[in-house]
């Protein structure tokens, strides 16, 4: 990896990270600086045979040196607290509107997706200036999604989903790696960050092999699977509606109420008992083991898009 990979700051994030790190630094060298000032100053003064005058300070001196030295200390482990703290939660925030691309860990490669429906072998390609959100997930082991030019990292777990966001402001080629141990092979689990403009990403999504978006192919899973013969309005069978349950507060059957966000999804495709809907019977089948990660990445992907086509009735639509 290139020295170059770590004093570039590709996001305003990494900005944020190496002003911390250089404040860090200064902070640790002037540290350095006066504890060896001191205790060169002290050797020599008070070395064997000095004439420099021994005796007990006073007790009032004393105390009020601990009191200062102590309460600047602390006081200044707060301030670098909050600000680690404060940039760590701004990363963490979900941005409105964001590009969302899908993530597939495996020994040892990166499988992504786009919404367009295009794929990626160990390469991620994303606008600049465009807030983007990674939805990962592990086939086998835990990985970590390393971006070293924008300072994150997570890790990335099989049977849940991580995520990460980011705005890149500046193109260009960069370096992605597994940072987990996940292995043999693991230290060749490397591949390529592509920060491209607006427009140059527009047309690599277009170039790319023609295919349907994630929400199609989920579409056509969902009926291929038989899931349309329960989850439609007109069904014989008593299953919850899927249109506009995507980010709805959903009553389960032992009480609790959650939101029904990927991850919930992802847990009523594979693990329908775990979180079952009140007032529903437990009919739902088991595809955990049928159904391969990047298929349940496009089943949720259209359950997701009914949630849209319900919010947005269309131009007839009444008020």
């Amino acid at each position: 990896m290139k020295l170059a990979e770590f004093t570039t700051a590709a996001s305003d994030y990494a900005a944020h990270v190496d002003a911390l790190f250089a404040l860090l630094s200064v902070i640790s060298a002037v540290v350095v600086v006066v504890i060896a000032g001191l205790i060169s100053f002290f050797m020599i003064r008070y070395h064997k045979g000095s004439r420099a005058p021994r005796g007990e300070t006073p007790e009032r001196s004393s105390r009020e040196i601990e009191i200062g030295w102590t309460a600047a200390t602390f006081f200044t482990f707060l301030f670098l607290f909050w600000w680690a703290a404060s940039d760590q939660l701004a990363a963490l925030a979900t941005p409105k509107d964001a590009l969302e691309i899908h993530v597939v860990a495996k020994q040892w490669m990166w499988r992504i997706q786009h919404p367009s429906g295009a794929r990626e072998i160990d390469e991620l390609h994303v606008p600049a200036h465009t807030n983007v959100r990674l939805i990962m997930t592990s086939q086998d082991v835990i990985h970590d999604l390393y971006l070293p030019a924008l300072r994150l990292k997570q890790d990335i777990l099989p049977d849940r989903y991580t995520y990460l966001s980011f705005n890149a402001i500046r193109t260009g080629v960069f370096h992605l790696t597994c940072a987990e141990f996940c292995g043999t092979d693991h230290s060749v689990m490397a591949g390529r960050l592509v920060v491209m403009t607006p427009e140059d990403y527009s047309r690599w999504n277009a170039a790319q092999p023609e295919g349907d978006d994630l929400a199609h192919q989920g579409e056509t899973l969902f009926r291929s699977l038989g899931c349309s013969g329960c989850h439609t309005p007109g069904s014989t069978v008593h299953a919850p509606d899927l249109g506009g349950i995507y980010g709805s507060a959903v009553q389960l059957a032992d009480g609790r109420t959650i939101t029904a966000d990927e991850a919930y999804l992802r847990d009523c495709i594979l693990l329908p008992d775990k979180n079952r809907v009140a007032g529903f019977p437990p009919l739902m089948p088991n595809f955990s083991g049928f159904v391969s990660p990047g298929q349940v990445i496009s089943l949720v992907a259209y359950i997701k898009s009914l949630s849209r086509q319900s919010a947005d009735p269309g131009p007839g639509a009444s008020p």
